[in-house]
């Protein structure tokens, strides 16, 4: 398994804009599909965005299309969130994932390692 430390939350007006980071160890970061997710107090793990090992191909969440790019650098063995455009409902932990599928809709039962979370919270 890959271990995963994300990095970069923090407290923003809405309509500003944040980068999160995850760095991963281990020398096969870039053979994982990776993923980010968020859980905002009292709902479900939802999907935001993944992206495949080469980084050629992407899916989002309808949420957050056209604000949130995800991307990766393989030599740094890091994934990105770049977050603009942000809403008080963006409001949320901010965990990334690794795992083996891609899927268009992922679910967390999807990714097989997991961060320890990132707060994002986005005051109007």
């Amino acid at each position: 398994q890959v271990q995963l430390v994300e990095s970069g939350g923090g407290l923003v007006q809405a309509g500003g804009s944040l980068r999160l980071s995850c760095a991963a160890s281990g020398r096969t970061f870039s053979s994982y599909v990776m993923g980010w997710f968020r859980q905002a107090p009292g709902k479900e793990r939802e999907f935001v965005a993944t992206i495949n090992w080469s980084g050629s191909i992407t899916y989002y969440a309808d949420s957050v299309k056209g604000r949130l790019t995800i991307s990766r650098d393989n030599a740094k063995n890091t994934v990105y969130l770049q977050m603009n455009s942000l809403k008080p409902e963006d409001t949320a932990v901010y965990y990334c994932a690794a795992g083996r599928i891609l899927q268009r809709y992922s679910r967390p039962t999807d990714f097989g390692s997991w961060g320890q979370g990132t707060q994002v919270t986005v005051s109007s």
